[in-house]
Parts: C-alpha cells; structure tokens; sequence
C-alpha cells in the first residue's frame, strides 16, 4: 500500500472513532497505542493527527499529550448558528441544483409519520435520513469553499448526535414534518419559502438539542 494510501487509512480511521465518540471528548490518546490498534508506521498517523487538528477534532498540546476536543454548549451554539448561515442560503441560491428524483422519493419518506411507522423504531435509520437529506442539500452547492466550510461543522454534529444518543418520538415527528415542510417548497421550485422552512427546522433542533442537554436527568459529557 502506497504512503499515501496509508495516510488516508490512518485519517479516516480516527477520525470515524471520533465522530463516533469511540473516542469520547476530552479523553487523550497515545500516539504509540494508535499505531499498534491501526498497525501503522508514526509516520501516517501523525499525519492524520495533523489533519484532525485542523480540522478542530484534536488538539495536541504541549508536555500533556493528544486530547479529543471536547464538546461544549457553546459548540453548539456555534454548529447551529453556521449551519443557519449555509443551508437556508444554499437552498435559497442552488436549490434548482438539487437531485429531484432524490428529492421526491424523501418527501414521500417523510409523508410517513405514522407512530407505528419503521422510521419511529429504528433511530439508526432515522438518522441516516437525516444526515442524507441535509447533505443532499449541501452537496448541490457547487462553492467548494462553502462545501469544505460545513465538512467541518458536520463532523462536530456527528459528534453531539452520537453522544446525545435516541431522539424521542415526538421530535423525531417533527423533524419528518419539518421536512416535509422543506421539500414540498422544493419540488414547487419555491426556494424563498423552502429556505425559510430550512431556517425554521434548525432552530427547533437547535431548541430540542439545548433543551436535551441542560434538562435530560441523564446529560451527555458536554460542557456548560
């Protein structure tokens, strides 16, 4: 395998295992243990600990070590406040770009909100819904720079979904209807309403997320 083939193994491995949590926020790896779990050279893993760095996923700090960035109600704040900055706008602005055939088989997932419903007893599913439908969206944008901008935002979302864990039932209906709610203006080619439905739909997850973290009786490791 070529050195770069290596380098590329090396990043993704990590950075799944922290997107994930495997690796929880605020705990410190060893940069010889990873070589020995990936059974890599220090060469591509310290390039991929590079990367993670920059990308905000790692910090490496001085005499101390490699800590997992942890996660903080700020962050949140931060994730919700850029993804209301991109998405509403690449909709308002690249919506015509938007896979329709995709687009109409969501929106008919998304009329599904029965309780007895697949989606309402697989949150695994759900979520990948989710993650699909709002890539769908950013992937259209033809900006790199803007595309390259919310990879980063993302892997922190992915973080904060999997160490919330399950969506209730009852956010998990409004999250379809929300979307409903933005599809339905797509397929009608009505950006401006679909871009202030996307708006809307965000910060009621915004909402749901901070409601979770500072009133659940059992509150994931996020900072205050």
């Amino acid at each position: 395998m070529t050195k770069t083939n290596l380098k590329t193994l090396a990043y993704t491995a990590i950075r799944h295992k922290i997107i994930t949590c495997e690796y929880a926020p605020g705990i410190f790896l060893n940069e010889e243990r990873l070589t020995e779990e990936l059974h890599l050279s220090r060469t591509p893993v310290r390039d991929a600990l590079s990367r993670l760095e920059q990308e905000g996923l790692i910090e490496i700090r001085p005499k101390r070590g490699i800590m997992v960035t942890p996660l903080s109600v700020n962050d949140i704040n931060m994730i919700f406040e850029m993804r209301l900055l991109y998405e509403p706008y690449i909709l308002l602005h690249y919506g015509a770009l938007l896979p329709e055939k995709r687009l109409t088989e969501l929106h008919d997932i998304f009329l599904q909100t029965k309780p007895d419903s697949e989606y309402f007893h697989n949150n695994a599913y759900f979520y990948e819904l989710d993650s699909e439908f709002h890539l769908m969206i950013v992937n259209a944008c033809p900006n790199t720079y803007i595309c390259h901008s919310y990879s980063q935002i993302w892997a922190q979302n992915q973080r904060f979904r999997n160490l919330t864990g399950d969506v209730s039932a009852r956010r998990l209906a409004a999250t379809f209807q929300e979307h409903l709610d933005i599809t339905g203006p797509c397929l009608r080619k009505n950006w401006k309403e679909a871009a202030d439905k996307m708006a809307y739909h965000l910060e009621q997850s915004k909402k749901s997320s901070f409601d979770y973290v500072l009133n659940s009786p059992d509150p994931p490791d996020i900072q205050l």
